[in-house]
Formats: structure tokens, C-alpha cells, sequence
């Protein structure tokens, strides 16, 4: 049975509700057998995928719970008074029921998946849970709480597929994430310079800070790159000493980033920012590309 027009526009509110290009976040997922050199392996394939959705179901979740709690404070933000439940559209009622039926559904697959998998996935519920209730309201430890989820998501991966991350794929992913943290968190000092403040702890940041928390993340970050490639371990374990080559991919990447966040001023969302800028875009798709070619 096809749906009638209201019927398609309901569906597209609750589709905006769940976020979903937010699950870009949850590729992180697949980084142990990209790295592990096991991306041919259907089955530990279809394990990281089964992992992705059950993660991405989580963490829709935790977005509706945030979106309920902070009702009143997205009222105030430009682009967040659009969402569903903030403008209305969607009841509370019904964004709870949402919320469990998600949340429900993706511990079910963790259950089935793996044990230790599903452990990481409610911690990092929980964790979520903190940071929507208390600690995002504390400056610096929201942006580390952020960094922390994006390496939960490693080792989730890392589980599922029985395949170590090593170090330095830990620290370069806390290190990036931490970098988008502040960019997002920049683009809501920029709001607060206007007369929006639109959470407490951007009481703890100002341009100044963060434009030179920045750039020494983006320095350290790549460092830690061209460290990588040119580890011993690095390289005795892809069998090639020239993985330092898509170093270039990933300066210009961040670069890029950066003339989005300080000339643009537009670092309100890591995700939009990926799902619409080509140059990133095709950036990250040469790194990508010229690291397979190597390693493989």
C-alpha cells in the first residue's frame, strides 16, 4: 500500500528525528578491518555492518532523549528550533516510544552479535546519557566526552571482528574528533557573540581559545600521521614503506577544514559539513583510495 502525502510527510519527520546523517560517525566502526587488512572478509564485512546498524539505532536514541531534554534550549538555536520535536511536529509522547523502540531494537542485535560488543554500546549509552543530562554543560570534558565516543566506536568494531586497533589508530581518532568537537563548539560561541547562548558550557570557551586549540590539534594530528606511516611497525606489518605519500591527503583535508571553520564559519555540524563540501569530499576519497592502493 502506498503512502498518501501526509502519511510521506510523517515518515520524513520521524527519518529527521533519527538523524541519520549522523551515522556517518559510525564508519568508524569498519576502521579495524580496514586497517586489519581483512575489508575482502565477507563475514567479519556483514559482522561491522550488523555492528554499524545497531550502533547508528543506539545512538538515534540518545538523540531523541537529547532532543527531549533540551527542548527549551534548542527553541532559542537557529537550526535546531527545526527539528521535529522542538518545533512541535512530533509529540514527546511518541518521541519516547521512538526512543525505546530504537534503543530496544539495537541492544537486541548487540545481544546477538556479540557479548563484549554489547557492553561498549551501553557504555556508550550511558556515557551519552551523562553527557545530555550533566556533563555537556561542563567545558572541555563535553569535547572529550564527544573524542571518547568516537574511540568506543573503534573498539566496538575491534570487537566484533576479533581484529586489534592499535595504538596509534586510537590516538589519531580521539585526536580528530577531538578537533571537530571544537569546531562545533566554535560555531556555538559564534551564536553566543550574537546573543544566543545556547549552552552553558560555551561559558568556558572563546574564539581565541579555540581557534588556537585548534590549530595545535591539527598540528599534533598530523604529526601523529606521518609518525604512523613511518613506524617500523607500520611499516613491517603493510609491508611497505610508503603509506607517508597520502600524508598529503591528510593535511590538505584538515586545512580545508579549517578555512570552512575560520573563514566560512560554518562548523555548526561535522557531518553536513562532510555531506555537502566536494573538496573534503573528494579529499577524503584520494586518502582513501591511495591508502587501499598501497597497502593492498
Amino acid at each position: 500500500m502506498c503512502l498518501d502525502s501526509k502519511g510521506l510527510i510523517m515518515f520524513k519527520d520521524y527519518l529527521k528525528l533519527l538523524r541519520p546523517h549522523q551515522y556517518l560517525k559510525n564508519l568508524f566502526i569498519f576502521t579495524p578491518i580496514i586497517f586489519g587488512l581483512q575489508i575482502s572478509n565477507q563475514e567479519l564485512l556483514v559482522k561491522s555492518f550488523i555492528a554499524f546498524i545497531a550502533f547508528s539505532l543506539v545512538a538515534s536514541s540518545i538523540y531523541i532523549f537529547n532532543d527531549i531534554k533540551d527542548l527549551e534550549e534548542d527553541k532559542k538555536h537557529p537550526s535546531k528550533k527545526t527539528r521535529p520535536i522542538t518545533s512541535g511536529i512530533i509529540s514527546i509522547k511518541n518521541g519516547i516510544i521512538t526512543m525505546i523502540v530504537l534503543f530496544v531494537t539495537g541492544v537486541c542485535l548487540a545481544f546477538f552479535l556479540n557479548q563484549y560488543f554489547l557492553y561498549i554500546l551501553l557504555c556508550y549509552f550511558c556515557l551519552n546519557l551523562l553527557y545530555s543530562l550533566w556533563l555537556k554543560h561542563i567545558s572541555i570534558v563535553d569535547i572529550s566526552i564527544i573524542a571518547t565516543g568516537f574511540v568506543l566506536r573503534v573498539f566496538a568494531g575491534s570487537i566484533v571482528v576479533d581484529i586489534f586497533a592499535s595504538e596509534w589508530i586510537i590516538i589519531m581518532t580521539f585526536l580528530l574528533a577531538l578537533f571537530l568537537a571544537l569546531a562545533k563548539r566554535r560555531d556555538d560561541v559564534l551564536l553566543m557573540t550574537t546573543g544566543e547562548q545556547t549552552r552553558k558550557s560555551i561559558d568556558g570557551y572563546n574564539l581565541e581559545f579555540i581557534n588556537a586549540s585548534m590549530i595545535i590539534m591539527a598540528s599534533i594530528i598530523i604529526v601523529a600521521y606521518i609518525m604512523y606511516t613511518l613506524s617500523p611497525i607500520t611499516i613491517e606489518k603493510f609491508n611497505t614503506n610508503e603509506l607517508y605519500l597520502t600524508t598529503v591527503f591528510v593535511i590538505t583535508g584538515l586545512i580545508r577544514y579549517m578555512q570552512v571553520t575560520f573563514v566560512e564559519n560554518n562548523s555548526g555540524s561535522p557531518t553536513n559539513i562532510l555531506i555537502k563540501d566536494r573538496f573534503l569530499q573528494l579529499t577524503i576519497l584520494l586518502w582513501f583510495t591511495s591508502f587501499i592502493i598501497i597497502i593492498y
